[in-house]
């Protein structure tokens, strides 16, 4: 993950860190499943020698699927019929020193063994389809924390036949072809009264032309316990695009907190789909945190259902759109369903160079969810004339007693500043840089200290790019 500390910008480039234009090539050998098909889904999950529950699960959500009209808020239209959804690595390393060469100095590059030395209880890396390196902590062990790749926990635990899809959104057909194909990912359980300090991660690298990344992530957090888990998502520069279309569902049960933090450097020719829901059980309070980079068309949208009484959520979003023709959608929904609720979407974005940034989210506050209070901020800041912002809203208020706010602006730079910076002795792009990170600034300081400091060197690589204002 990116854990590196860099003093500058150009310490940072000493290390020859990019944001897109990684200079590796990955270097593996791979299977691939070519095409979407009921055969297709019976041969992966063949391939995975999985439970007859999970290939029963995979078929009924094809068949919705086909019965679903595509999704039409997207800019692009996706065949996922087109890509291979299954590319299975020719890897398995028990520990980092047994992963191929060209991995190894990818992973150097991303600061992975230094993350999991430094900041981690446990890591679970992800190469296209299938799990290639897992490592757990002592700590894990002996707190009975389970961390496991996805396609093991499924075949070892009977009990995700009750949670897998049962928190997911799968009226939207993209949705539902994700449960169809998934394939990767990790599954988290924390005991009753467990508290984590230190986070856990997984970590997502699509290394594959032409392929789709579908991994399911399950975190239950039982009675009384807490845990941090971030996800890191990454991919070098490829030929042609390939797509994310990952899964994640969140169980926060009473008295539980659980903050999951998702920090995305795609390259440039990536679609990024991100299907993200949570559910908060009684007096439980889910935490998300995202910040998006990179990716030629992305959406993610982290919801959380407030199921139990006086049960809390908050969803941080930052998004940066800093391509001719790019399409950067963030935004939350949050559904209120018992009683004395609260949620907060806070989601800020900033496009250049012709990018689009966009929010789309919703609050619903249910009947019989008395005195819910909601609140949404979604700011945008436009940097130069080509660019775009836009602001989606929709509540939906079905109880009189519930208190729901929403305020949002969108703005462009203000040259003024910039000119008073500059005559302070700052060069454009350094200034430009500042009044940005100002502006993130609420939400890159709920990220742990090591990831802010990365995101706030990634955003100023990203502006880099911006030519001079007009």
């Amino acid at each position: 993950m990116f854990i590196y500390i860099f003093n500058s910008v150009k310490d940072m480039e000493s290390k020859n860190f990019v944001i897109d234009e990684y200079d590796i090539k990955l270097d593996y050998e791979r299977d691939r499943l070519y095409g979407l098909s009921k055969d297709s889904i019976i041969e992966l999950s063949k391939l995975k020698k999985e439970p007859e529950w999970m290939l029963k699960l995979r078929l009924k959500y094809f068949e919705k699927a086909l019965s679903l009209p595509k999704s039409n808020w997207l800019p692009v239209d996706l065949d996922l019929s087109n890509y291979n959804i299954y590319t299975k690595p020719k890897i398995k390393a028990s520990s980092y020193e047994e992963l191929p060469q060209s991995l190894k100095e990818y992973y150097d590059k991303l600061g992975i063994p230094e993350s999991e030395r430094k900041f981690l209880a446990g890591a679970v890396s992800i190469l296209d389809s299938e799990a290639i390196y897992s490592k757990s902590q002592e700590i894990l062990e002996k707190k009975g924390i389970i961390m496991m790749p996805m396609e093991e926990a499924v075949k070892k635990y009977d009990i995700l036949k009750d949670y897998f899809m049962n928190a997911l959104d799968s009226q939207y057909q993209i949705a539902a072809l994700h449960a169809a194909t998934w394939s990767g990912g990790v599954f988290v359980y924390v005991p009753k009264g467990v508290h984590l300090e230190i986070p856990i991660e997984g970590i997502f690298i699509i290394g594959s032309e032409n392929t789709i990344q579908a991994e399911h992530t399950i975190i239950i957090a039982d009675e009384g316990s807490s845990v941090t888990y971030v996800e890191g998502c990454f991919a070098p520069r490829l030929s042609t695009s390939s797509i994310h279309n990952g899964g994640v569902e969140v169980y926060v049960k009473d008295n539980a907190r659980v903050k999951y933090i998702t920090i995305q450097n795609w390259s440039s020719n990536i679609i990024n789909i991100s299907n993200k829901r949570g559910i908060t059980y009684r007096n439980a309070n889910l935490h998300w945190i995202e910040g998006s980079l990179g990716g030629y068309h992305s959406f993610s949208y982290p919801s959380t259902i407030l199921e139990g009484e006086n049960s809390s959520s908050t969803s941080m979003l930052l998004t940066l759109a800093g391509e001719e023709g790019e399409w950067k959608e963030g935004g939350s929904k949050m559904i209120h369903r018992a009683p004395n609720t609260k949620s907060k979407i806070i989601s800020k974005s900033v496009s250049f160079n012709g990018g689009n940034a966009s929010y789309r989210g919703l609050v619903k506050i249910e009947k019989g969810a008395k005195n819910s209070k909601a609140y949404v901020k979604c700011d945008s800041l436009v940097l130069d004339e080509k660019s775009r912002a836009y602001t989606f809203p929709h509540n939906q208020v079905f109880e009189d007693t519930a208190e729901v706010a929403h305020e949002a602006y969108t703005a462009k730079m203000s040259i003024d500043q910039l000119f008073y910076l500059e005559n302070r002795g700052f060069e454009e792009k350094e200034a430009l840089s500042m009044l940005v990170t100002g502006f993130m600034d609420d939400i890159i300081r709920e990220f742990p200290f090591q990831y802010a400091t990365m995101l706030n060197n990634l955003m100023r690589l990203e502006l880099d790019k911006i030519g001079a204002l007009a």
